[in-house]
């Protein structure tokens, strides 16, 4: 009979087994482990009694409490559907001055309106409607076709330049690239038109801020109006402001006068719904208010 053999150093038993003069301490699992390995399997068999849990080809064992996580988001859907149903009637049934003058209902809209223009207009616009480059800025309420509430729903439902039958139309012509103007008179006029915004200019472009007033004055005011300040009928904006769709700086102005600009907004009309119309159409009159 092998005697057991102990390790002289910590005088706890070894396993017999040894690797170049070093012995394997007999180490037993600790009861701790051994516990909680017991708790976990008989939970897993508890949940296996109890939820479904094992697939039987086309079907699953039930379990013998018959909970259905399909049932419980259906439900769970359905009673959300319940509830956005009673503030949303609201909605399709009242005038957005009626619905901006409500505090109730404008949580909903800044809620929901927020997550709609999130999912549709922040790819163009950015998330907090600052625009960028070739996309209007939302939050200077910098308008082109104008900011109260139903001049955005229109705009939103029919789109500009879209392929909607009722849609806004709105072209800046390419001046210099059609030969209405040469190159002198357009970075003259750019240069007037810099000079509304009061922005940063050079000698030599302060020099043809008269001659441009003249170019201005011939061949732009149909539009954007004897003092620069645009047209909400034409869409033309208001070049007096900070607020440039395009840039602010000399080239870029340069180019929009030279080649002309047509942007495009789609329409949403068949997209969305009446009620998200109006939930989107008072949100974009939020933005920039209250940090957004």
């Amino acid at each position: 009979m092998a005697t057991e053999r102990h390790d002289p150093a910590t005088g706890r038993a070894t396993t017999g087994h040894e690797w170049n003069g070093i012995e394997e301490l007999e180490t037993p699992i600790p009861r701790v482990v051994v516990f909680f390995l017991t708790v976990t399997t008989l939970f897993a068999i508890g949940y296996w009694i109890l939820m479904p849990a094992w697939p039987l080809g086309v079907t699953y064992t039930k379990g013998l409490l018959g909970i259905d996580q399909r049932d419980v988001v259906t439900r769970q859907v359905e009673d959300a559907a319940a509830a956005r149903a009673a503030w949303t009637s609201r909605i399709a049934g009242a005038s957005l001055q009626e619905i901006a003058a409500d505090d109730t209902l404008m949580r909903h809209v800044r809620e929901t309106g927020r997550t709609l223009f999130i999912d549709n207009c922040a790819v163009c616009h950015g998330t907090r409607g600052t625009g960028g480059p070739g996309f209007p800025n939302l939050a200077a309420k910098a308008w082109l076709w104008g900011g109260e509430p139903e001049t955005i729903a229109e705009t939103i439902r029919i789109g500009i330049n879209a392929t909607n039958e009722e849609t806004r139309v709105s072209q800046m012509m390419a001046f210099g690239r059609d030969g209405i103007l040469d190159g002198t008179q357009v970075r003259a006029v750019a240069a007037y038109v810099r000079s509304l915004s009061a922005l940063p200019m050079g000698a030599a472009d302060r020099a043809q801020v008269e001659a441009g007033k003249a170019v201005f004055a011939a061949n732009c005011v149909a539009c954007h109006g004897e003092d620069g300040r645009g047209s909400t009928e034409a869409g033309a904006p208001d070049l007096t402001d900070a607020a440039w769709i395009y840039g602010s700086d000399a080239q870029s102005v340069f180019t929009s006068i030279y080649s002309g600009r047509q942007g495009h907004m789609p329409h949403w009309e068949g997209r969305l719904s009446p009620v998200d119309i109006k939930l989107l159409a008072l949100y974009v009159g939020t933005l920039g208010e209250d940090g957004q």
